[in-house]
């Protein structure tokens, strides 16, 4: 006996003619060859479906944090190569070199571990970190060139690149801008010839340029957010989440609404439920007084708190309003930095968290 499939009653629609977009953006605006960040499962967006996208894009590396996301990337046949953004753990180097993907090495140890796991196979390229400012791994500016001395004799590796990340791009220019002459004049100084040299994230790319360098780090930008709001009209969002009212009913006054009551009603209110929660992802931190969302081209204010599978919103002044309408949570009318700033969080955040459960579906291929 077969069964009917029901629709999704929480989903997120994915722009891919947005997302290439922006990566085209990305491109206009560096001049440069793009390592497209995918991590944390592309930013929520799932990184074997956008690996899948993008492979067709001429991309020089796709970004990961780790190894499990670098062979999720690889299952799906994908012929970019792959770059692990942070340093590495010595019981997942093997796995590294036996697929050729390439490490970013902050410390000598990486180094001779990786080219000793390596012999007898074509020396593995990797990428030196520095670190200039984020502190969060990378050879120190003050010992690079020693350190460097000794990896220049490793056999089995092989010093392709050098990067840096910028932690305050997008709120402390002039920080930024000494950190890219910083990171100019590290380079020229180790007196060695790399092939990629990059540094911009998103906001170093929409905010700044560089001489020296000759590949960008696109990553919340590439789907369709600007971490700098000035730029935001450059780019297209590529998620919009997306759900359903459940039920509406007509409230009294004094009647509470969600855990805690901390909303007694003052006057008969037509309150919709919809069929999403912050076990979707969406945040239950966001303030009641301020989020709302979209039903019918109309924005609606979220009474309450958000609870696991559902949130309440006052629908009294969209009578038209019914049972499975669809609701924006965030998207191309209403932006997810919003839902970020009221819930006193980032965009970031937001996006990675959006969970399993939610259907992903794409459009625009």
């Amino acid at each position: 006996m077969s069964h009917t499939q029901s629709p999704a009653r929480t989903w997120a629609e994915i722009d891919i003619s947005a997302l290439k977009n922006n990566l085209q953006t990305a491109r206009q605006i560096s001049g440069q060859p793009v390592m497209a960040v995918l991590k944390a499962s592309a930013y929520g967006h799932d990184i074997k479906k956008i690996a899948r996208i993008l492979d067709q894009e001429n991309i020089a590396f796709y970004g990961v944090a780790s190894v499990i996301e670098a062979r999720r990337i690889s299952t799906t046949g994908s012929n970019t190569r792959i770059y692990l953004l942070g340093p590495t753990l010595p019981d997942e180097r093997q796995e590294i070199i036996s697929n050729r993907w390439t490490p970013s090495i902050s410390s000598l140890h990486e180094a001779t571990h990786l080219d000793q796991l390596n012999k007898g196979n074509p020396p593995l390229p990797v990428h030196i970190t520095v670190d200039t400012g984020m502190g969060r791994g990378g050879f120190l500016p003050s010992n690079l060139n020693t350190q460097l001395e000794k990896i220049r004799k490793l056999k089995n590796i092989t010093i392709e690149g050098i990067g840096s990340h910028l932690p305050s791009a997008d709120d402390d220019k002039t920080f930024t801008q000494s950190q890219f002459k910083t990171f100019s004049e590290i380079v020229k100084n180790t007196h060695h010839t790399f092939k990629y040299i990059h540094l911009a994230n998103s906001a170093g790319i929409l905010d700044y340029s560089s001489s020296i360098t000759n590949l960008c780090r696109p990553g919340l930008m590439l789907y369709g957010i600007s971490p700098i709001e000035s730029y935001q009209k450059k780019l297209q969002p590529v998620m919009s989440l997306k759900s359903k009212i459940t039920i509406i009913r007509q409230l009294p006054p004094g009647h509470g609404i969600s855990y805690g009551r901390t909303v007694l009603l003052d006057k008969p209110t037509r309150i919709a439920t919809i069929g999403a929660g912050y076990g979707d992802g969406y945040p239950r931190s966001v303030a009641p007084d301020k989020a709302s969302v979209i039903i019918r081209n109309t924005r609606c204010p979220i009474i309450g708190r958000v609870t696991m599978d559902q949130i309440m919103v006052d629908v009294s002044n969209l009578p038209d309003a019914a049972t499975g309408d669809e609701v924006e949570l965030f998207g191309k009318n209403l932006p997810v930095t919003e839902v970020a700033n009221n819930a006193n969080t980032i965009s970031w955040e937001i996006l990675t968290r959006i969970t399993p459960r939610v259907t992903r579906i794409y459009l625009n291929k």
